[in-house]
């Protein structure tokens, strides 16, 4: 049985949305508004998931309100991910502080389905779930949400976007600098 490839990573979003290029008439600045809650935040985990046979890429998440991630979240998006995906799975991430805690050391070697390995240090781009981060900064730029359950919504219908589209999905695989066959 082949193994399913899996390629995790975490990211956050605040009320202050990216900005990016607009228009506007002559002489009339675009103004953006902001929230004075600059520390309210969407935490997310992702995965991009290529199937055993090469042939497609899934996208599965879960979404954390208003707190950092900490291993008891990782290990509950990894049970996640060993409920929705049978067989085998090898799944590659950074170095992040959560991924090395004593609990979820201790949970990955109790789930031998599991076979993780960790990408380089520093080597963001090595990593086709950053590009999920991207993608989504990408809706979310310049809506400049007042309140956490907007935000919450356009992350929603970000990820909603990026999952439906495995032309979106495999756009992750692709601009990573892994060597991947076309």
């Amino acid at each position: 049985m082949h193994a399913a490839l899996v390629f995790l990573d975490e990211s956050g979003f605040s009320l202050v949305s990216p900005l990016k290029r607009t228009w506007a008439p002559r002489g009339q600045t675009p103004r953006v508004r902001t929230s004075l809650s600059h520390w309210e935040r969407v935490s997310l985990l992702g995965a991009v998931q290529v199937t055993p046979d090469g042939q497609r890429v899934k996208l599965h998440t879960h979404t954390y309100y208003k707190r950092n991630l900490t291993g008891l979240e990782v290990i509950a998006f990894l049970e996640q991910l060993l409920r929705e995906i049978s067989g085998p799975i090898v799944l590659a991430w950074d170095n992040h502080p959560t991924h090395r805690r004593k609990l979820v050391q201790a949970f990955l070697a109790d789930h031998p389905r599991l076979h993780v390995y960790a990408f380089p240090r520093y080597a963001p781009e090595l990593n086709p779930a950053e590009y999920i981060w991207t993608q989504l900064s990408e809706h979310t730029a310049g809506t400049a949400p007042h309140h956490t359950s907007e935000l919450r919504a356009n992350v929603r219908a970000g990820v909603a976007k990026i999952r439906r589209s495995q032309r979106r999905l495999w756009a992750c695989i692709w601009a990573s600098e892994l060597p991947w066959k076309r």
